[in-house]
């Protein structure tokens, strides 16, 4: 793990704000700005775009992806969503009645919708699974997981306040039960380390636009190989074999392009990194009477405070006259830094919360 420390001079952002919103998503690098300036200006021009652009961009992108989980390019898919990503794993799966398909409580809407759309196709069971209060996600789970569990769909945070999920501990006992394991690191990967050769997943989702600091409809999903022969959701001709051979586009075959690139979305050649130190936010608000867990309960890059329910809208509304730019997920104020963090951003935040109590 590599702490950089503050690189706010690489953002675009004012001195009189204060943003701990990156789960929501991230501010963009200034270089990915450029960057996309740059693509839209090819894209004015499109006679400058060459035959070869359509695919080697696409090609450079899963390789980075690949090397940030550790994963070969012919594992890698381009998908524009999370939700892209798991209806592409549900529609490659199967179930009977008497299966369960395990995912959280208050789950992140996609994979809830996901799998419960599955389960009533397929007659199996939805469940989902609630912790009492001070227990860990990764205890509620392992219990529920048994012969009967067909698919395991898990975050290694949750979504509303970055409670930790032991994936390794998870992933064991999915894979002694043979059910299939599909992980939303969509909080978490560009953060956290996800070593897809330990843990052996099914299927990964991600976007890029959070913890990965990239753009809108652009994230990876990595297929292990025994899936990769399945059914994309389209039928997009740029993921056919011999698709970059313009003059045979219309010479149609049964063959995809290697890997798990038969599952990128269609017009995905769109031509237009490190966890944070949160230490010292986790002790200042836990200061102010304000539980926010044990560092061990929640990802490195992820605070969740529990709030009193009658003031949520009023640390909301505090914080935003501050200019601190924070989510209220339920009663949890999540609080989401990133490199563009400086320690009077953390003054602002911890004051605007005191106000507001």
């Amino acid at each position: 793990m590599t702490l950089l420390g503050s690189q706010r001079q690489l953002f675009a952002i004012p001195d009189d704000l204060a943003y701990f919103n990156t789960a929501n998503m991230s501010p963009l690098l200034r270089s990915v700005r450029d960057a996309g300036e740059r693509g839209l200006q090819r894209r004015a021009n499109p006679w400058t775009i060459s035959p070869r652009d359509w695919f080697d961009d696409a090609e450079r992108l899963r390789a980075g992806f690949a090397t940030l989980i550790g994963s070969s390019t012919d594992g890698i898919a381009l998908v524009p969503a999370t939700s892209y990503g798991l209806a592409t794993a549900a529609r490659n799966l199967s179930a009977a009645r008497g299966d369960r398909v395990i995912v959280l409580a208050d789950e992140f809407p996609s994979n809830f919708y996901t799998w419960q759309r599955f389960t009533r196709r397929t007659g199996a069971q939805l469940v989902v699974i609630e912790r009492e209060r001070g227990q860990t996600w990764t205890d509620a789970v392992l219990p529920a997981i048994d012969e009967r569990t067909r698919i395991v769909a898990v975050p290694n945070v949750h979504w509303t306040n970055g409670a930790l999920l032991d994936l390794d501990a998870v992933a064991t006992r999915t894979h002694e039960t043979g059910a299939v394991l599909c992980i939303d690191a969509s909080q978490s990967l560009g953060v956290m380390p996800l070593d897809i050769a330990r843990l052996l997943p099914d299927f990964v989702v991600a976007v890029g636009y959070k913890w990965m600091l990239g753009p809108f409809s652009v994230g990876p999903m990595y297929v292990a190989e025994r899936h990769r022969a399945g059914e994309p959701l389209e039928e997009s001709w740029i993921n056919r074999a011999g698709s970059d051979d313009f003059a045979a586009v219309a010479d149609y075959t049964d063959e995809y392009l290697p890997g798990a690139r038969r599952f990128d979305v269609g017009q995905r050649g769109n031509f237009g990194l490190l966890p944070m130190a949160i230490a010292a936010i986790s002790a200042r608000v836990a200061s102010l009477g304000l539980n926010v867990g044990a560092p061990h309960e929640h990802g490195p890059h992820m605070l969740g405070v529990d709030l009193p329910r009658d003031a949520t809208r009023r640390v909301d509304a505090n914080l935003r006259e501050r200019g601190v730019i924070a989510s209220v997920r339920g009663t949890s104020l999540r609080i989401a830094p990133h490199l563009h963090v400086v320690p009077s951003d953390v003054d602002r935040l911890v004051e605007g919360l005191a106000a507001a109590l």
